[in-house]
């Protein structure tokens, strides 16, 4: 009776063992979260049920596991057009064989953690916007065939680790930004057919040692020659670098000017046991402990193996109650959270100490703007320009390495934008006691044009003339933003309050609201936007809308609408502006009720023109929605803002009050 109790006993054990042991470890599921809240933009809700209080993620959209469930194998989200950072603790998930990110937004660096991937077959990270060099630990993905980091940012050189390689059969490196030589180098004069055997050959090193079958190096600006050990692959492989080669066309003297090899990076030897190992050879060390309880079992096995079932539930229990909440970290948590930043993305945009911003704000008391996601300070600079400081308002726990990468992204974005109706951005504060984020900007001392158009009563000084041209300066603005720089650059939140106004009421768009993606992910959800006038919520579904250019030039069309009426685009007490106006854009007989009651003139072929403009813009079809290079023309060329309309329009009003 008493053999028979202890293989009945023996059997509930490995059968509550091969249950436990078909659930996903613990550390890749949670590996899985991390790279969630890594991506601040999902516009296709590809990881809408990525749900974080399961621990099954075998389900997910892009996750597959293994047949018994127990391993994550592959991460596919192709062509989701995700926005964040390739988060480090993806190298958690130890049995991941493919990673295929191919054609989305990712930015920031490529963790060097992922060489903790041991298993890894496939890595395609292609057609994002990841800068910085490629890590030299990429060389331990010993398993690794196919390496796709085409269409990036990424900078350096070469590293030779990648010999290390020797299944890698497919590498994909073309247009990108990296230097320095090929590291393909062979002492011996194989021929191209023999190209199978570099990876035996004691004497070759770099990619000479490996497997290649298929390589691309195109569009960078690779320096030397092309090694003969490579010359089986198709010359269009090497084109567009500053390679010593004749039949193959090169970059311009010019654009090789700078081109030279890297200097090397320092060696950095891996661990020899990652974090994620540790934890499997941990988890695989708490079997002998079921064995252990049978070995002790006596007569009261039954009831000691119902206390090991319930200490086990309570077990996992704790770990679902331990699920890490998004955008916090306890302390233990901050460096497994830690975002490698690239230092050269800002090194050329001049960062700004706390204390002399104080000092020109006048102890940051000279408040001239406030949104729930930041505070805009005016102040002035010693023996330099007034500046708009704007400072992020975020609490120091709720701020992440993501958020720190994005942070410096979003600085050197707005670093690079040069044009009169763009706001010029001065620099940038980086502190963390007391804890700081803050953005200067060049300040434009007429405020914004939301202010001039609903909280001001001398409101009646944006006369015809000079409405026209604040719309025009911003089609300017924006066909710069959209057609001038490359890649091109859009306003998050196009309104009247991301427009601010010089001395002489020029336009400068300025892009504050970029942070509302990010920021209301932390405790403070925003979810309006606010000034000191009325308040109108933007619903959630308008904010899709201004993501790209076409979503720009909606907004743009119905920025003109509220520049031309004064009425607010959204009210909860109006409804929208632009279901208002429609019944009167094409109708030229009750045109003119679309204009401003406040204004005593307005010019009617202006108005004709504007009303062309808006009706494009707001159109459902997008074969009809224009360019801001063709808006821009429309408006420049139809619209006379000349001195003399004003002095005309001047002189009619003078008229017009003298009857």
């Amino acid at each position: 009776m008493k053999l028979s109790t202890l293989f009945l006993l023996m059997g509930l054990v490995s059968m509550f063992s091969s249950v436990s042991s078909a659930m996903v470890a613990s550390n890749e599921v949670w590996a899985l979260k991390t790279f969630k809240e890594a991506v601040y933009e999902d516009p296709h809700k590809v990881l809408s049920n990525w749900n974080t209080l399961d621990s099954d993620p075998c389900d997910w959209n892009g996750v597959s596991c293994t047949g018994i469930r127990d391993h994550v194998i592959k991460l596919n989200m192709s062509g989701a057009l995700l926005r964040g950072f390739l988060a480090p603790e993806i190298g958690k998930i130890t049995y991941l064989q493919e990673l295929i990110l191919h054609g989305n937004n990712l930015i920031g660096i490529i963790p060097k953690e992922l060489n903790a991937l041991k298993s890894l077959k496939v890595l395609d990270l292609g057609k994002n916007q990841l800068s910085g060099p490629i890590p030299r630990e990429i060389g331990n993905l010993t398993e690794i065939v196919k390496i796709n980091l085409q269409s990036n940012g990424l900078t350096g050189r070469l590293p030779p680790e990648l010999a290390n390689l020797k299944y890698l059969q497919e590498l994909r490196l073309d247009r990108n930004k990296l230097e320095g030589p090929v590291p393909a180098a062979s002492t011996s004069n194989f021929s191209s057919n023999m190209h199978e055997m570099y990876a035996s050959n004691a004497n070759s090193t770099g990619f000479c040692r490996s497997s290649l079958k298929v390589a691309d190096f195109s569009y960078n600006f690779l320096v030397g020659s092309i090694p003969k050990c490579l010359e089986y692959l198709p010359r269009t492989s090497f084109q567009g670098n500053c390679l010593h080669v004749k039949d193959v066309k090169q970059r311009t003297k010019v654009q090789c000017a700078g081109a030279s090899p890297a200097q090397g990076h320092p060696v950095v030897k891996p661990k020899h046991q990652s974090k994620a190992e540790h934890v499997s050879k941990h988890q695989g060390a708490s079997k002998p402990a079921w064995l252990l309880a049978i070995e002790i079992a006596t007569g009261t096995m039954v009831g000691s193996l119902l206390l090991i079932g319930i200490f086990t539930a309570v077990q996992r229990c704790n770990k679902k109650a331990s699920i890490i909440i998004p955008w916090k970290k306890s302390a233990s948590e901050k460096e497994q959270i830690a975002v490698y930043i690239d230092s050269d993305m800002l090194k050329d945009v001049r960062r700004y100490n706390r204390q002399e911003l104080e000092v020109a704000c006048e102890d940051f008391s000279n408040i001239i703007g406030s949104s729930p996601d930041s505070v805009v300070y005016k102040g002035t600079m010693k023996g330099g320009p007034e500046i708009a400081a704007i400072s992020l308002c975020i609490k120091e726990e709720n701020w992440t390495g993501h958020l720190e990468l994005y942070f410096q992204r979003e600085v050197a974005d707005l670093a690079r934008l040069n044009h009169e109706n763009t706001g010029k951005l001065l620099g940038y504060c980086r502190e963390n006691a007391p804890f700081t984020r803050m953005l200067v900007f060049d300040y434009a001392s007429n405020g914004t044009l939301y202010e001039h158009l609903h909280c001001y009563e001398e409101g009646f000084q944006l006369s015809w003339t000079r409405r026209m041209k604040i719309i025009i300066g911003i089609a300017r603005g924006l066909k710069y933003l959209h057609t001038e720089i490359d890649p091109p650059f859009t306003i998050s939140e196009l309104n009247s309050s991301a427009v601010y106004l010089t001395e002489d009421f020029s336009p400068k768009l300025v892009d504050f609201e970029s942070w509302n993606t990010i920021l209301e992910r932390s405790e403070k959800n925003s979810g309006s936007v606010s000034s000191q006038g009325a308040v109108c919520h933007l619903p959630n579904s308008l904010r899709a809308r201004y993501l790209d250019t076409k979503g720009n030039i909606y907004a743009f069309a119905v920025l003109v609408l509220e520049i031309i009426s004064g009425r607010s685009p959204y009210c909860q007490d109006r409804g929208y502006l632009v279901d208002w106006a429609r019944d009167y854009l094409e109708m030229p007989e009750v045109m003119s009720y679309l204009v401003d009651s406040e204004l005593k003139h307005f010019g009617y072929d202006d108005l004709k023109v504007i009303c062309e403009v808006i009706t494009l813009c707001i159109s459902p079809d997008p074969n009809v929605c224009p360019s801001m290079q063709e808006l821009c023309s429309m408006l420049e060329s139809r619209i006379d803002t000349s001195i003399s309309v004003e002095l005309k329009s001047l002189a009619w009003a003078e008229l017009a009050l003298s009857t």
